[in-house]
């Protein structure tokens, strides 16, 4: 093994790193992970720490686990990657008929690709051709302020969170956006509640109203995840689907984070009897192993590409590593994993114990706000708890928070000041009281 000091140097000199001010990365001592085994991870010097965010969202049944990497090993035995551009393979014909089996009713297709952003693009492409294969010009997306969904020019298109996006503004194509429903809520009625969440959906009603060219609703399931963990109301997701399918809009639903088993379902769109017409999936599909997005939709959209080939309306766009054999196999095994280990029903006296822990952080100085869907969790802090000031950006407050959990084992990535708690699903309770126990010393420390 490399020397670890050969290791951090490198990685300063060569390794570009995403969401990252690389001349603060150059100037701190920062984690380089070598391992993990279940809900921990250990660093080249030996070091462990719980992964509180669940290594970005993604990990859901631990490190290490011995299912997935069977799987993975025993499909590399076989081919690691064949083309499915024209021809296909095994694990992502098998994969396609299970996601098909546990998802919304009417969602009957699969396509692939490698991350949530990418699912989330392939949606934007398939609702806008669909509207065009049938002779209709629309070309508008309605949007919320504070989304986001991904990267890419497309989903970066329907995001709103001007700190990650501002900066290409001018490369978008232009939305109609509604105001963030938690920020709405807040700012009238001080909490989330029957009343915002009708306002908000008179105003969705007026723009379908007024606008013949609207291709797609587009938003999160049930909480603005990067936006600093916002959760609507209960109720708004299946009210704008009423709304979508009363005048005749299509509706893009990002379950990228929220899904399996995020929010203590399988998806958020069960828990308010909504099937939309595309479900774009990633981060925990794979168990957190391996990059694969997935994007569902109808047979009334899958049909409106049917044609012959002169015709030209099949959808072209694909990725090289598409349906990927490793990944998919992965895939399946996490789906066994979910009935084998009864991972949701586990969840569910974990999440209420987790409710009851976060009530904590209320008569903390410095919180703000505490948000929770499921095992989704933002802790806000504040400079002044009664006026909500906010800390000034450039102090970065909540990474100083973060690296002082360091110093009790504990790994997490913070949304700006906002603290992020998402561990492994896997997690038990007393090792989830240490994550809390600990990010409150690290609160009141700092």
């Amino acid at each position: 093994m490399l020397n670890p000091e050969i290791l951090e140097k490198w990685d300063k000199e060569y390794f570009w790193h995403p969401f990252t001010q690389m001349k603060v990365y150059r100037e701190e001592e920062n984690l380089i992970f070598e391992r993990g085994e279940g809900i921990y991870l250990y660093d080249i010097k030996g070091r462990k720490f719980i992964d509180a965010i669940s290594s970005l969202w993604c990990n859901v049944h631990g490190h290490n686990h011995p299912k997935l990497n069977k799987a993975l090993e025993d499909q590399l035995k076989k081919v690691a990657h064949t083309t499915t551009l024209g021809s296909s393979n095994v694990p992502a014909i098998l994969l396609a008929k299970r996601l098909v089996d546990i998802s919304p009713e009417g969602l009957t297709k699969v396509f692939y690709s490698e991350d949530g952003a990418e699912a989330v693009e392939i949606a934007i492409k398939l609702s806008y051709q669909y509207w065009r294969n049938k002779g209709e010009k629309r070309r508008v997306f309605i949007t919320l302020s504070e989304a986001y969904h991904g990267d890419t020019l497309g989903s970066v298109s329907l995001g709103g969170i001007d700190l990650f996006h501002g900066t290409y503004k001018d490369l978008l194509f232009e939305t109609l956006k509604l105001p963030s429903p938690y920020l709405f809520c807040k700012e009238r009625y001080g909490k989330l509640c029957e009343e915002c969440k009708e306002e908000l959906l008179n105003m969705l009603e007026e723009l379908l109203k007024s606008r013949d060219d609207i291709v797609a609703v587009s938003l999160e399931a049930g909480i603005q995840g990067a936006a600093g963990m916002l959760p609507f109301p209960r109720g708004f997701l299946r009210g704008v689907r009423e709304l979508t399918q009363r005048y005749g809009v299509l509706m893009i639903v990002d379950e990228v984070a929220t899904g399996f088993g995020r929010t203590g379902s399988m998806f958020y769109c069960e828990q308010e009897g909504v099937s939309p017409d595309f479900m774009c999936l990633g981060k925990g599909i794979t168990g957190g192993y391996l990059p694969l997005a997935a994007t569902l939709t109808t047979e009334e959209v899958f049909n409106a590409f049917l044609g012959e080939f002169g015709e030209l309306k099949h959808f072209y766009h694909g990725h090289t590593y598409t349906g990927n054999n490793l990944a998919c196999a992965v895939a399946l095994a996490n789906l066994e994993v979910f009935e084998e280990e009864k991972t949701l029903e586990k969840l569910k006296i974990k999440i209420e114990h987790l409710s009851q822990r976060l009530e904590e952080f209320w008569e903390l100085s410095h919180v703000g706000d505490v948000r929770q869907l499921g095992f989704m969790v933002g802790i806000e802090l504040v400079k002044d708890k009664k006026s909500g000031e906010k800390f000034p950006y450039g102090e970065r407050t909540g990474f100083k928070v973060a690296y002082k959990c360091r110093e009790r084992g504990v790994f997490l990535r913070p949304l700006g000041d906002v603290m992020v708690l998402m561990p492994p699903l896997v997690i038990d309770i007393e090792e989830l009281d240490y994550v809390i126990d600990t990010l409150k010393w690290a609160i009141e420390s700092l």
